[in-house]
């Protein structure tokens, strides 16, 4: 009796264990607040966005092309979470910001740090081909329960430039080689590229990371990740991506349509990932 007592005992704490390390993540191109977004401007979106990102409990959320103020209506909508990152102009406030939102209650913030997407990623400005600044901001969270840590990356790429895409990629796993050595990471981001874009094969049979939707035991796709606010302006390609090293595992993936009154809270609908580190 003894032994079967302990053997249940034992269980439930490899339960308990094993949901500490659940973790939900999601990568959310948020559309700037753009004044000409007639229809769907962000005052009517703010709330939607952050209804959104509270309902499905996400404990970390990479976000792109948020604006400072958004950040802040953001962050008043999120109580619990903080987050890192800092605008793609300045490397302070000004511009658009790939900026990271994680639950105060469920980690600890170890370290920072950001780069941009260029030959000189230490200063502000574009690179290669690039049309804008594109910057990569970066995390490693600490789980309070667990101790383990881990790393997550956010970025948003060039919309015209091919060549800066490319060499996104390139820069990206390279700073994640240096920064996490063995560490557990995830890179999410806006790639402005589909799974057969060159960009995208680079970081998904770089050996380091791999798609998270090519892991995952349930998928939930119907349909792509942009939506152009339209409903007939729906892709059928994933843009959005969520790449993890070997320490996760995926148990879930999906792109999430949800919508306020018809409407899209964005022109890209969030990924969603369930993970647990091994």
């Amino acid at each position: 009796m003894r032994k079967i007592i302990f053997l249940v005992l034992l269980s439930l704490l490899n339960g308990m264990k094993t949901e500490s390390q659940t973790m939900h993540i999601a990568t959310f191109n948020i559309r700037y607040d753009n004044p000409r977004d007639s229809g769907n401007l962000w005052k009517d979106r703010k709330d939607p966005v952050t209804a959104l990102i509270r309902y499905h409990n996400f404990d970390v959320v990479g976000v792109q092309e948020a604006l400072k103020n958004q950040l802040e209506d953001m962050q008043a909508g999120l109580k619990g979470y903080v987050y890192h990152g800092v605008g793609r102009d300045d490397g302070k406030a000004a511009g658009e910001h790939s900026a990271i939102f994680y639950k105060t209650s469920k980690y600890t913030m170890a370290a920072s740090g950001d780069f941009w997407l260029s030959t000189t990623p230490e200063k502000v400005g574009p690179g290669w081909d690039a049309r804008l600044n594109r910057i990569c901001s970066w995390v490693a969270l600490k789980d309070k329960k667990t101790g383990k840590q881990f790393f997550v990356f956010n970025a948003h790429y060039d919309h015209q430039g091919v060549q800066a895409r490319v060499e996104s990629s390139k820069l990206i796993m390279e700073k994640i080689k240096s920064i996490t050595g063995d560490k557990p990471v995830v890179f999410m981001g806006d790639l402005n590229g589909s799974r057969e874009s060159e960009w995208y094969l680079h970081v998904a049979s770089s050996g380091i990371l791999k798609d998270s939707h090519g892991l995952a035991k349930m998928v939930y796709q119907p349909n792509g990740s942009f939506n152009s606010f339209r409903h007939d302006g729906i892709r059928n390609d994933v843009i959005d991506h969520v790449f993890v090293s070997s320490h996760f595992k995926a148990s879930k993936w999906a792109v999430l349509t949800d919508t306020y009154y018809g409407k899209f809270p964005s022109d890209h609908f969030p990924v969603a990932v369930q993970l647990s580190i091994q």
